[in-house]
């Protein structure tokens, strides 16, 4: 089976705004599968929102858990994505799932993988995936040099993700919190 690559997911917060965006491709060795997908979405009544690279269904399946645990939490994102994060860890079932995410509330934004981490950015940015490195930088430099707004930095970061990475597409999926 050849090696599925997909996915760039980048969030921004400023001035009180959390944006994140999803590309929309899915690629099979070195063809392009789908150009629509959606990997960003939100959950607990609005208030959370999260993208994931990798599995599709992996990742779908975290999101139902991570909701789970926010209701559990009464929408504390921190302790949810911990309490997701344990389980991940040691669950024999969710320790073979290959995704990682992204989860943003209107104060937070966590880096969740299943070796456990959950990862709070030093600056309101982070990317995962396959063009993330190229959306995180390019999101870094507007957000430090100019005043563009959340929304605006995380579109032009994503089209220079776009331009550059062979495995993120411009058909992007943007959720926005207050």
């Amino acid at each position: 089976m050849e090696k599925i690559r997909s996915t760039t997911i980048l969030v921004v917060r400023r001035n009180g705004k959390t944006v994140m965006a999803g590309d929309g491709q899915v690629t099979l060795g070195s063809s392009v599968m789908k150009q629509t997908a959606k990997k960003v979405r939100k959950l607990n009544e609005g208030r959370v929102v999260v993208g994931f690279a990798g599995s599709a269904a992996d990742g779908l399946a975290l999101m139902e858990r991570l909701e789970e645990k926010l209701n559990k939490h009464r929408g504390n994102l921190i302790r949810a994505s911990v309490e997701l994060a344990k389980d991940w860890r040691l669950d024999k079932y969710l320790r073979r799932l290959e995704a990682v995410m992204i989860a943003a509330d209107k104060e937070n934004i966590l880096l969740l993988s299943g070796n456990g981490d959950v990862i709070e950015p030093d600056e309101p940015v982070l990317a995962i995936g396959s063009g993330g490195d190229y959306a995180r930088s390019a999101a870094l430099a507007l957000y430090r040099n100019t005043d563009l707004d959340a929304r605006k930095i995380v579109e032009e970061a994503m089209k220079i993700a776009g331009e550059i990475c062979i495995y993120t597409n411009t058909n992007f999926i943007i959720e926005e919190i207050e």
